[in-house]
């Protein structure tokens, strides 16, 4: 069973908020999560990765993870300690991609009434986002079942190992 719930603040970031800002190619020399995540979302905000706590939540616009197919993407965003994204749609491959590294997204079309530094609790068996700050709750579009295992397992990677192991 899944991890019920979610809480944390939320940082607000536009639409079309592409691979390249989430964590930019000058960083690619790497894929060890913890350097990646020394510089999530820096060039959109230089001080985000100060600034977040372990836990948090980005809320975005739509097409949130368009550009390029790269996998740092919610590798960075996970390794630096964000527990979830919220955007109305997000780009197909970083759809996948997300589920594929663990991270947990949610597609919610009211994203915008959401504010930042508001606090937000995810109740993923419920389907309900609820806005604490503002007392709001809204329902989120269904995660499928296998995708909700992935994120459970930590990813397609340590789904697959317990798969072998008969976990």
């Amino acid at each position: 069973m899944q991890k019920a719930n979610i809480d944390g603040k939320v940082w607000t970031f536009g639409k079309d908020v592409d691979t390249d800002i989430i964590i930019a190619a000058r960083y690619l020399n790497t894929s060890v999560p913890e350097e990646l995540a020394k510089h999530v979302m820096e060039d959109a905000d230089p001080e985000f990765v100060s600034k977040m706590s372990v836990g948090d939540v980005i809320v975005a616009g739509e097409n949130f993870g368009c550009g390029s197919s790269r996998e740092h993407a919610p590798i960075a965003l996970k390794a630096a300690g964000i527990a979830a994204v919220i955007a109305p749609t997000f780009a197909r491959i970083f759809y996948r991609n997300a589920f594929n590294m663990g991270l947990p997204i949610f597609e919610l079309p009211e994203s915008a009434e959401i504010e930042e530094g508001h606090e937000v609790s995810i109740d993923m068996n419920a389907g309900t986002i609820t806005n604490k700050t503002t007392n709001k709750s809204y329902n989120f579009t269904p995660i499928p079942a296998f995708m909700q295992e992935l994120i459970d397992a930590g990813g397609l990677m340590n789904f697959a190992q317990n798969e072998i192991k008969g976990e």
